[in-house]
Protein backbone atom coordinates (compact mmCIF):
# COMPACT_ATOMS: atom_id res chain seq x y z
CA UNK A 1 0.00 0.00 0.00
CA UNK A 2 0.93 3.86 -0.62
CA UNK A 3 2.68 4.82 2.91
CA UNK A 4 0.64 7.61 2.37
CA UNK A 5 -2.78 5.77 2.56
CA UNK A 6 -1.68 4.41 5.42
CA UNK A 7 -3.58 4.38 8.28
CA UNK A 8 -1.33 6.96 10.61
CA UNK A 9 -0.98 10.27 13.55
CA UNK A 10 -2.39 13.14 10.27
CA UNK A 11 -0.37 15.48 12.58
CA UNK A 12 3.23 13.86 11.83
CA UNK A 13 2.67 12.41 8.45
CA UNK A 14 4.34 15.57 7.17
CA UNK A 15 6.86 17.99 8.18
CA UNK A 16 6.12 20.29 11.22
CA UNK A 17 7.88 23.60 12.22
CA UNK A 18 10.02 25.72 12.51
CA UNK A 19 11.20 25.57 8.81
CA UNK A 20 14.55 27.30 7.86
CA UNK A 21 14.51 30.91 6.43
CA UNK A 22 14.19 30.72 2.44
CA UNK A 23 13.59 33.94 0.73
CA UNK A 24 12.75 33.87 -2.81
CA UNK A 25 12.08 36.20 -5.85
CA UNK A 26 8.46 35.95 -6.81
CA UNK A 27 7.02 33.58 -8.22
CA UNK A 28 9.67 31.17 -6.79
CA UNK A 29 11.05 27.51 -7.44
CA UNK A 30 9.50 24.97 -5.20
CA UNK A 31 12.15 22.82 -5.86
CA UNK A 32 14.35 24.95 -3.41
CA UNK A 33 12.08 24.66 -1.01
CA UNK A 34 13.22 23.33 2.55
CA UNK A 35 11.64 20.59 3.02
CA UNK A 36 10.53 20.29 -0.76
CA UNK A 37 6.59 19.90 -1.12
CA UNK A 38 4.63 16.71 -1.57
CA UNK A 39 2.70 17.34 -4.73
CA UNK A 40 2.35 13.35 -4.80
CA UNK A 41 5.25 12.87 -7.43
CA UNK A 42 5.43 9.43 -5.48
CA UNK A 43 2.66 9.14 -3.17
CA UNK A 44 -0.51 9.79 -5.22
CA UNK A 45 -1.80 6.81 -6.89
CA UNK A 46 -4.43 7.02 -9.54
CA UNK A 47 -7.40 4.52 -9.78
CA UNK A 48 -8.95 5.59 -13.28
CA UNK A 49 -11.55 8.61 -12.22
CA UNK A 50 -11.03 10.67 -14.94
CA UNK A 51 -10.30 8.28 -17.96
CA UNK A 52 -10.23 10.25 -21.03
CA UNK A 53 -11.17 13.50 -19.59
CA UNK A 54 -9.00 17.11 -20.86
CA UNK A 55 -8.07 19.27 -18.12
CA UNK A 56 -7.02 22.99 -17.92
CA UNK A 57 -5.08 23.91 -14.93
CA UNK A 58 -3.59 27.56 -14.43
CA UNK A 59 -0.99 27.56 -12.05
CA UNK A 60 -0.28 23.82 -12.97
CA UNK A 61 3.61 24.41 -12.14
CA UNK A 62 3.89 24.11 -8.59
CA UNK A 63 1.43 23.88 -4.97
CA UNK A 64 -1.58 23.03 -5.28
CA UNK A 65 -1.82 23.20 -9.11
CA UNK A 66 1.26 21.21 -9.55
CA UNK A 67 -0.84 18.62 -7.30
CA UNK A 68 -3.91 18.71 -9.49
CA UNK A 69 -2.23 17.91 -12.61
CA UNK A 70 -0.04 14.85 -11.08
CA UNK A 71 -3.38 13.39 -9.68
CA UNK A 72 -5.55 14.36 -12.84
CA UNK A 73 -3.07 12.58 -15.01
CA UNK A 74 -3.07 9.42 -12.93
CA UNK A 75 -6.48 9.07 -12.60
CA UNK A 76 -6.61 9.11 -16.40
CA UNK A 77 -6.96 12.80 -17.80
CA UNK A 78 -5.02 14.89 -20.79
CA UNK A 79 -3.98 18.23 -18.94
CA UNK A 80 -2.37 21.23 -20.06
CA UNK A 81 -1.09 23.77 -17.39
CA UNK A 82 -0.97 27.64 -18.30
CA UNK A 83 2.16 29.51 -15.58
CA UNK A 84 4.15 31.93 -15.92
CA UNK A 85 7.68 31.61 -18.38
CA UNK A 86 10.14 32.49 -15.29
CA UNK A 87 8.12 29.00 -14.39
CA UNK A 88 9.20 26.85 -16.77
CA UNK A 89 11.96 24.64 -14.58
CA UNK A 90 9.00 23.29 -12.51
CA UNK A 91 6.70 23.22 -15.42
CA UNK A 92 8.90 20.75 -17.63
CA UNK A 93 9.33 18.39 -14.44
CA UNK A 94 5.06 18.42 -14.14
CA UNK A 95 5.05 17.98 -18.04
CA UNK A 96 7.27 15.08 -17.83
CA UNK A 97 5.23 13.40 -15.05
CA UNK A 98 2.16 13.75 -16.85
CA UNK A 99 4.02 12.15 -20.06
CA UNK A 100 5.30 9.51 -17.96
CA UNK A 101 1.12 8.07 -17.30
CA UNK A 102 0.78 7.76 -20.64
CA UNK A 103 -1.06 11.61 -21.24
CA UNK A 104 -0.69 14.34 -23.73
CA UNK A 105 0.55 17.11 -21.78
CA UNK A 106 0.29 20.60 -22.61
CA UNK A 107 2.47 23.45 -21.68
CA UNK A 108 1.25 27.12 -21.92
CA UNK A 109 3.72 29.97 -20.56
CA UNK A 110 1.98 33.36 -20.28
CA UNK A 111 1.19 36.18 -18.40
CA UNK A 112 -2.54 35.36 -17.40
CA UNK A 113 -3.23 39.50 -16.38
CA UNK A 114 -2.94 39.67 -20.01
CA UNK A 115 -6.36 39.75 -21.18
CA UNK A 116 -5.52 38.29 -24.86
CA UNK A 117 -3.45 35.73 -23.56
CA UNK A 118 -5.61 34.49 -21.11
CA UNK A 119 -8.38 33.99 -23.53
CA UNK A 120 -6.07 32.29 -26.19
CA UNK A 121 -4.66 29.70 -23.65
CA UNK A 122 -8.37 28.32 -23.63
CA UNK A 123 -7.90 28.27 -27.33
CA UNK A 124 -5.06 26.50 -27.43
CA UNK A 125 -6.03 24.05 -24.44
CA UNK A 126 -8.74 22.93 -26.73
CA UNK A 127 -6.79 22.66 -29.76
CA UNK A 128 -3.58 20.66 -28.36
CA UNK A 129 -6.13 18.28 -25.94
CA UNK A 130 -8.92 17.84 -28.78
CA UNK A 131 -11.32 19.41 -26.05
CA UNK A 132 -12.01 20.50 -22.53
CA UNK A 133 -14.00 19.81 -19.88
CA UNK A 134 -12.40 20.11 -16.74
CA UNK A 135 -11.32 23.96 -15.67
CA UNK A 136 -9.26 24.32 -12.93
CA UNK A 137 -8.59 28.44 -11.98
CA UNK A 138 -5.92 27.84 -9.48
CA UNK A 139 -3.20 30.85 -10.36
CA UNK A 140 -2.87 33.35 -7.34
CA UNK A 141 -0.86 36.23 -6.48
CA UNK A 142 0.24 37.00 -2.86
CA UNK A 143 2.74 39.42 -1.74
CA UNK A 144 2.56 40.68 2.21
CA UNK A 145 2.42 43.94 2.90
CA UNK A 146 2.45 44.81 6.38
CA UNK A 147 0.43 47.91 6.12
CA UNK A 148 -1.99 49.77 4.11
CA UNK A 149 -0.16 52.56 3.42
CA UNK A 150 3.02 49.87 1.47
CA UNK A 151 -0.28 48.96 -0.53
CA UNK A 152 0.27 50.13 -3.99
CA UNK A 153 -2.12 50.84 -6.64
CA UNK A 154 0.13 48.92 -8.55
CA UNK A 155 -0.05 46.59 -6.17
CA UNK A 156 -3.81 46.03 -5.74
CA UNK A 157 -4.29 45.93 -9.49
CA UNK A 158 -1.72 43.05 -10.23
CA UNK A 159 -3.20 40.79 -7.76
CA UNK A 160 -6.84 41.66 -8.85
CA UNK A 161 -5.92 40.77 -12.44
CA UNK A 162 -3.86 37.96 -11.58
CA UNK A 163 -6.53 36.40 -9.04
CA UNK A 164 -10.14 37.61 -10.14
CA UNK A 165 -9.84 39.40 -13.70
CA UNK A 166 -8.19 36.37 -15.44
CA UNK A 167 -10.63 34.08 -13.44
CA UNK A 168 -13.22 35.85 -15.40
CA UNK A 169 -11.46 36.11 -18.70
CA UNK A 170 -10.47 32.43 -18.84
CA UNK A 171 -13.75 31.01 -17.37
CA UNK A 172 -15.77 33.25 -20.32
CA UNK A 173 -13.57 31.93 -22.95
CA UNK A 174 -13.91 28.32 -21.78
CA UNK A 175 -17.73 27.73 -21.30
CA UNK A 176 -18.26 27.99 -24.58
CA UNK A 177 -16.35 24.76 -24.89
CA UNK A 178 -17.34 23.01 -22.11
CA UNK A 179 -20.55 20.04 -22.49
CA UNK A 180 -22.83 18.91 -19.74
CA UNK A 181 -20.69 16.80 -17.34
CA UNK A 182 -18.31 19.21 -17.32
CA UNK A 183 -16.22 20.97 -14.11
CA UNK A 184 -15.44 24.33 -13.16
CA UNK A 185 -12.70 24.72 -9.89
CA UNK A 186 -11.61 27.78 -8.63
CA UNK A 187 -9.23 28.24 -5.34
CA UNK A 188 -10.29 30.65 -3.21
CA UNK A 189 -8.33 30.45 0.84
CA UNK A 190 -9.30 30.77 4.37
CA UNK A 191 -8.84 34.02 3.21
CA UNK A 192 -11.65 34.87 2.31
CA UNK A 193 -13.40 34.18 6.21
CA UNK A 194 -10.58 34.92 7.62
CA UNK A 195 -8.37 37.33 6.51
CA UNK A 196 -4.25 38.17 8.06
CA UNK A 197 -3.79 41.79 8.60
CA UNK A 198 -1.01 41.53 5.81
CA UNK A 199 -3.10 40.19 3.09
CA UNK A 200 -5.74 43.12 2.19
CA UNK A 201 -5.16 42.62 -1.73
CA UNK A 202 -5.10 39.12 -1.49
CA UNK A 203 -7.67 38.16 1.08
CA UNK A 204 -10.42 40.78 -0.93
CA UNK A 205 -9.83 38.93 -4.26
CA UNK A 206 -10.47 35.62 -2.48
CA UNK A 207 -13.53 35.89 -0.77
CA UNK A 208 -14.28 37.45 -4.70
CA UNK A 209 -13.69 34.07 -6.12
CA UNK A 210 -16.06 32.50 -3.90
CA UNK A 211 -18.82 35.24 -4.77
CA UNK A 212 -17.92 34.73 -8.49
CA UNK A 213 -18.21 30.76 -8.35
CA UNK A 214 -21.29 30.67 -6.44
CA UNK A 215 -22.88 32.94 -9.17
CA UNK A 216 -21.27 31.39 -12.38
CA UNK A 217 -22.30 27.72 -10.62
CA UNK A 218 -26.27 29.07 -10.80
CA UNK A 219 -25.84 30.14 -14.61
CA UNK A 220 -23.97 26.82 -15.27
CA UNK A 221 -26.48 24.60 -13.76
CA UNK A 222 -28.38 25.28 -16.36
CA UNK A 223 -26.19 23.78 -18.87
CA UNK A 224 -25.57 20.56 -16.98
CA UNK A 225 -22.00 22.27 -15.85
CA UNK A 226 -20.84 22.03 -12.30
CA UNK A 227 -18.84 24.97 -10.63
CA UNK A 228 -17.33 24.45 -7.33
CA UNK A 229 -14.39 26.43 -4.92
CA UNK A 230 -11.74 24.76 -2.67
CA UNK A 231 -10.64 27.03 -0.18
CA UNK A 232 -6.88 25.85 1.38
CA UNK A 233 -5.62 26.58 4.47
CA UNK A 234 -1.97 26.72 5.48
CA UNK A 235 -0.29 24.82 2.29
CA UNK A 236 3.12 24.60 1.83
CA UNK A 237 3.71 25.77 -1.54
CA UNK A 238 6.40 28.41 -2.93
CA UNK A 239 3.36 31.20 -2.52
CA UNK A 240 4.74 31.48 0.75
CA UNK A 241 8.56 32.04 0.53
CA UNK A 242 8.21 34.00 -2.29
CA UNK A 243 6.93 37.10 -0.54
CA UNK A 244 3.29 35.51 0.36
CA UNK A 245 4.44 35.69 3.96
CA UNK A 246 6.90 37.70 6.10
CA UNK A 247 10.26 34.86 6.64
CA UNK A 248 9.29 35.08 10.53
CA UNK A 249 6.21 33.71 9.56
CA UNK A 250 7.41 30.79 6.82
CA UNK A 251 9.08 29.64 9.56
CA UNK A 252 6.45 28.89 11.62
CA UNK A 253 4.07 28.12 8.69
CA UNK A 254 1.21 26.10 9.65
CA UNK A 255 2.33 25.97 13.05
CA UNK A 256 -0.93 27.25 14.53
CA UNK A 257 -2.91 24.81 12.34
CA UNK A 258 -5.02 22.13 14.22
CA UNK A 259 -2.17 19.66 12.96
CA UNK A 260 0.36 21.28 13.95
CA UNK A 261 1.82 21.96 10.28
CA UNK A 262 1.07 23.05 6.78
CA UNK A 263 -1.06 20.94 4.21
CA UNK A 264 1.46 19.47 1.66
CA UNK A 265 -0.30 19.87 -2.21
CA UNK A 266 -0.90 16.09 -2.45
CA UNK A 267 -3.29 15.98 0.76
CA UNK A 268 -5.63 18.28 -1.14
CA UNK A 269 -5.31 16.88 -4.74
CA UNK A 270 -8.55 14.43 -4.23
CA UNK A 271 -10.80 16.69 -3.08
CA UNK A 272 -9.93 19.49 -6.97
CA UNK A 273 -10.40 14.78 -8.36
CA UNK A 274 -13.52 14.52 -6.30
CA UNK A 275 -15.20 17.67 -8.15
CA UNK A 276 -13.99 17.32 -11.16
CA UNK A 277 -15.14 13.41 -11.03
CA UNK A 278 -18.45 12.21 -11.97
CA UNK A 279 -18.81 10.87 -8.40
CA UNK A 280 -18.94 14.43 -7.92
CA UNK A 281 -22.46 14.66 -9.75
CA UNK A 282 -24.67 16.35 -7.15
CA UNK A 283 -21.90 18.86 -6.06
CA UNK A 284 -22.13 22.26 -7.28
CA UNK A 285 -21.94 25.65 -5.89
CA UNK A 286 -20.31 24.48 -2.83
CA UNK A 287 -16.90 25.65 -0.86
CA UNK A 288 -14.54 22.74 0.27
CA UNK A 289 -12.64 24.36 3.01
CA UNK A 290 -9.60 22.08 3.74
CA UNK A 291 -7.93 24.47 6.35
CA UNK A 292 -6.14 22.11 9.13
CA UNK A 293 -8.92 22.58 10.83
CA UNK A 294 -9.70 26.31 10.97
CA UNK A 295 -13.09 26.08 9.34
CA UNK A 296 -14.30 28.39 6.55
CA UNK A 297 -17.84 29.32 8.75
Amino acid sequence: MNDRLKMQDPRVQYPQPPFPKQPQSAPGIAARMEPTPDHGEVSYTGSGRLAGRKALITGGDSGIGRAAAIAYAREGADVAIAYLPSEEADAQEVIGLIEAEGRTALALPGDITDENWARELVAKAVAGLGGLDILVVNAGRQQFRNDISELSSADFDKTMKTNLYALHWISQAAVPHLPAGASVITTASVQAYEPSDFLLDYATTKAGIVAYTKALAKQLIEKGIRANVVAPGPFWTVLQPSGGQPQEKVENFGGHSAFGRPGQPVEIAPVYVLLASQEGSYITGEVFGVTGGAGIA
